[in-house]
């Protein structure tokens, strides 16, 4: 187990969670970063990096992906440590101190927690396959994190969304053949990328393919390695594609996870907190973003960013219990 101390740890890596690494960094707290995903950015890296965000101050529109680029940029001069693609487990208090330890064996203490995990852990849909556990992170992959794995592999993509259709287009000029699968003939992406989707299908018969209305039936092959998906229609008559790689897109959803177990005051999934510090029922535990919850609360990315403000500034005093913070602007503080 890795043993690391810090001083607060931040669950969630979306924008709330990076805003709030930099407000702390700000007040001169170093921080860790836990998100169940393989990347910074939450939902706007993992469902619409290209759809635009209007309501952004000094932004007439920005795309989810430049948000999180712009936030990232923001809070790396405070260099938070950031373990992604873990969950946080368990929360325990010793003394004063918490003490916070993920799926992957890494264990930080800390003296004050802000969860700013939107609506929970994002996890995602799985195929209701028996063993496609088998084959995940090595044939079987939920998200693209490096497109230029698949060169040359026959690749199987399952969805009919966006990410779908747009991985399906990016991934044509270097894998060996495509092969998108949706269950019904209708795609809800958008329709320029449908539409070029459908062209290079025509094009390329032999290299690029559309199979609809098709589902996920079976996967075959050993040690971890795929060779083939094992298709149906919707009258059973099934169809085996060769595949060196399954790329299953059917979004992801939320879990609260082992949150609700940490004896917060929880409200229909979200979390209890006193809206002028942002802490919940336990001392120490501040909540931030979607999965706060008071009375009137306004679901806004731009609350969000206000509540880490708070949430930070009354953590100072656990961080720092001798010292007395002295507010100060950011125009006249700068970036430490």
């Amino acid at each position: 187990m890795q043993e690391m101390k810090t001083d607060i740890v931040i669950i969630g890596a979306g924008p709330v969670g990076l805003f709030t690494v930099f407000q702390a960094g700000m007040l001169g707290m170093k921080s860790h970063v836990f998100d169940a995903l393989p990347d910074i950015g939450g939902q706007c890296s993992a469902l619409y990096p290209e759809k635009p965000i209007y309501d952004i101050p000094a932004h007439a529109n920005l795309t989810g992906g430049a948000l999180i680029d712009n936030l990232k940029a923001q809070a790396d001069p405070f260099k938070a440590e950031y373990h992604l693609y873990q969950k946080v487990t368990a929360v325990t208090r010793v003394g004063s101190d918490w003490h916070v330890t993920s799926d992957k064996g890494v264990h930080v203490q800390c003296k004050a927690i802000i969860i700013a995990a939107g609506a929970g852990a994002f996890v995602p849909n799985r195929p209701p396959l028996s063993n496609i556990e088998a084959f995940e992170e090595n044939s079987v992959f939920y998200v693209v994190r490096n497109k230029d794995q698949f060169t040359d592999q026959n690749i199987v993509i399952a969805g009919g969304g966006d990410s779908a259709v747009d991985w399906a287009n990016a991934l044509h000029n270097i894998a060996k053949s495509v092969t998108i699968i949706h269950r019904r003939d209708k795609f809800r992406a958008m329709d320029e990328s449908v539409m070029h989707m459908r062209k290079l299908a025509a094009d390329h018969p032999d290299t690029f393919q559309i199979k609809t209305p098709f589902q996920l039936s079976k996967l075959k092959g050993a040690g971890g390695k795929l060779a083939s998906v094992v298709l149906s229609d919707m009258d059973g008559a099934s169809e085996e594609i060769e595949a060196d790689s399954l790329i299953a897109l059917y979004g992801l959803k939320p879990e609260l996870g082992p949150i609700s177990d940490w004896g917060l005051d929880l409200q229909a999934h979200t979390v209890t907190v006193d809206p002028s510090t942002c802490q919940t029922s336990e001392t120490g535990i501040y909540a931030v973003g979607d999965i706060a919850t008071y009375d009137r609360k306004l679901k806004l990315i731009l609350t969000g960013f206000a509540e880490a403000a708070s949430a930070c500034h009354h953590a100072y005093g656990l961080a720092f219990p001798d010292k007395e913070l002295h507010f100060e602007y950011s125009t006249s503080k700068g970036v430490a």
